[in-house]
């Protein structure tokens, strides 16, 4: 760390420190704490590394009580000044940049605010890949500040895993137990999502998401490394080539398909009921499209007269067809408890036993 001002040195060794102490944490075994002591030091981590950007950059980042001219007095908090929290930081560094890496940020800012003073559920499988993507992001911008000798990469390794799968009848129980147990928290990640754009949602930097498959060898005995993470960023052209060809051998073949992405009324139910945890029948389904007059009733001279953004009729067919944009809609305006008492004249209701 030589040739940095120490404040700069200072946090950024606070800033690894506690992005190790975050991952140690997350992937020792028996854990009961695991996503919220992550959490928490990732937060650290995160503020102490905005910290030295700023400093770096000739910027305190310390909230300011009186400003006169050139003359500053920083409010104080136990005879030090109060530094810029994580929020405060994120509204600094990115200003009017809605970018994934900043959602993450801003997913997990909620988030720690919730559990700082309760215990929180085991959300350990529903918020794998935001958990990634804060650490991935974290040591992206850690190197294009400071360089590759700060890099993480060296200390960390892939957790070892006992089982290939996570059993879907423990899904299942876990979720219910989130929703009977933890609604705000599970209520906070399921609103939070729901807000996000597609682009966003999907963006790697907001939840990193893979498939892990078997690799095998070239040769007997071959001294290569078993886990690899590719940066696509980083590769040629010709390498970015080979990259696609086997992202598609792990992609469903949509050619010669009519309306890919389209959804059938008992595909928007299934979406809806699995990312809400409650219960949505067709019938309810049917409710929300005359609530929110997306379609024309059956019975009717216009059959096409639809919102074209949500829903479509299908003339071969004979019937409607509807986009992911619905699906996105419906969950987002029925995560309210209000709304979804209005629209289907019932209270939410926990998903049973049978049905999850």
């Amino acid at each position: 760390m030589r040739g940095l001002p120490w404040e700069v040195r200072s946090a950024l060794t606070k800033a690894r420190e506690s992005a190790l102490l975050a991952v140690e944490t997350y992937n020792r075994p028996g854990t009961g704490f695991r996503s919220g002591g992550y959490i928490i030091l990732m937060v650290v981590a995160w503020t102490a590394l905005f910290h030295a950007f700023f400093i770096k950059k000739g910027i305190k980042p310390f909230y300011i009580k009186v400003k006169i001219g050139r003359y500053i007095r920083y409010e104080k908090i136990d005879g030090e000044n109060k530094a810029w929290e994580l929020a405060e930081c994120v509204g600094q560094f990115y200003k009017d940049q809605n970018t994934p890496a900043r959602m993450n940020l801003e997913f997990f800012t909620g988030l720690r605010n919730k559990i700082e003073h309760r215990s929180i559920p085991q959300l350990d499988d529903q918020i794998f890949g935001e958990c990634q993507a804060l650490l991935l992001n974290f040591e992206g911008l850690l190197i294009s500040e400071f360089g590759e000798a700060y890099s993480l990469n060296e200390s960390l390794a892939v957790s070892l895993q006992f089982s290939s799968i996570t059993p879907a009848a423990k899904i299942s129980a876990l979720r219910r137990l989130q929703i009977k147990a933890y609604p705000s928290i599970t209520d906070y990640v399921q609103r939070f999502r729901s807000s996000l754009s597609s682009d966003v949602f999907d963006s790697m930097e907001y939840s990193y998401r893979v498939f892990l498959f078997p690799k095998t060898g070239n040769h007997l005995k071959t001294s290569d490394i078993a886990v690899e993470f590719i940066n696509t960023r980083a590769l040629d052209e010709t390498s970015m080539k080979e990259y696609e060809k086997i992202v598609t051998l792990l992609k469903t073949r949509e050619s010669s398909v009519v309306n890919p992405g389209s959804m059938k009324p008992s595909d928007v139910r299934k979406k809806v009921e699995e990312r809400l945890g409650q219960r949505f029948t067709v019938n309810d389904h049917t409710k929300c499209w005359r609530h929110f007059s997306v379609r024309p009733p059956t019975k009717t001279d216009d059959l096409t007269r639809c919102n074209t953004k949500y829903c479509q009729y299908d003339m071969p067919h004979k019937d409607y067809i509807y986009t992911n944009d619905w699906a996105d809609f419906l969950i987002s305006k029925l995560s309210n408890p209000d709304t979804y008492k209005e629209i289907l004249g019932r209270q939410p209701d926990i998903i049973s036993e049978t049905t999850a």
